[in-house]
């Protein structure tokens, strides 16, 4: 199996584990289950917004830890505070060290969060709004068409947002009424080999009326020039800022920069 599908086979076992020890009515019972959704298109298209989803994510598969003890408060009000568009926590534990409570430690911050993780079943969708999500992940390449549709269309009646992640052409098909946000991602889960250019190949296959943001592998002030200039609106980056090692002072540098150039 490759690292996707070694992921998704652990990922169902989990969400099962879950399943049985809380029920989704003591989810629905928490108090972030009711707080106001915010909103990550909204976010994006305003006037003057960076575009910049920032990721707090202390480990990814291929290269282990990347910040194993980082603060996850100091990092999420950081980002806000010097102009990210939304935030992205990681709550998968095994692959990615993360946990539910980095991001409900994170919801202290008045911006749109992304819930980062394989989304398999409608469980963990009423779970991220339990622990103050306002958007979902769904990874086109572990999930079909028909699947899609069924999680976003959930998602929204639950009032989340969705971000569905492409990683091929083939995967176009995965764009569904439910989908307006869409991810390009230059990773490509199945090896974690990056390409940078695979956003801009795809950018033109994705529908008009759609949202469009750049995942993976961004590092630089140019590169989300270069993505603007072919229409995308977000751009979602960790890894560039984690791997720093004063994170907070990496992010605010980059942000004076790129309204610099802009």
């Amino acid at each position: 199996m490759n690292i996707l599908d070694t992921i998704v086979v652990h990922k169902k076992a989990e969400v099962a584990t879950r399943k049985s020890q809380t029920s989704i009515k003591e989810l629905e019972a928490r108090p972030a289950f009711s707080i106001p959704v915010r909103s990550l298109s909204d976010s994006l298209l305003q006037e003057g917004s960076t575009g910049i989803i920032a990721e707090f994510k202390r480990k990814s598969p291929s290269k282990g830890f990347i910040k194993e003890h980082a603060n996850v408060n100091e990092i999420t009000t950081a980002y806000t505070q010097h102009g990210a568009a939304a935030l992205s926590v990681l709550t998968d534990e095994k692959f990615f060290g993360g946990s539910d409570e980095d991001l409900m430690q994170a919801r202290k911050n008045d911006i749109p969060i992304l819930r980062k993780d394989f989304i398999v079943d409608e469980y963990q969708i009423v779970e991220a709004k339990s622990i103050g999500a306002d958007v979902i992940l769904l990874i086109a390449a572990c999930l079909t068409p028909q699947e899609v549709k069924h999680l976003a269309e959930f998602a929204r009646s639950l009032g989340l947002q969705t971000i569905l992640e492409l990683h091929a052409e083939e995967e176009l098909a995965h764009i569904c009424d439910a989908t307006s946000i869409v991810g390009i991602n230059n990773r490509d889960l199945k090896t974690f080999k990056v390409d940078i250019e695979r956003s801009l190949r795809m950018a033109e296959k994705l529908p008009a009326h759609t949202i469009k943001i750049a995942e993976s592998g961004i590092s630089s002030i140019e590169n989300i020039v270069l993505f603007r200039k072919n229409g995308f609106k977000g751009f979602l980056i960790g890894e560039h800022f984690m791997k720093q090692a004063d994170t907070p002072a990496a992010f605010a540098a980059f942000v004076q920069e790129l309204q610099s150039a802009l």
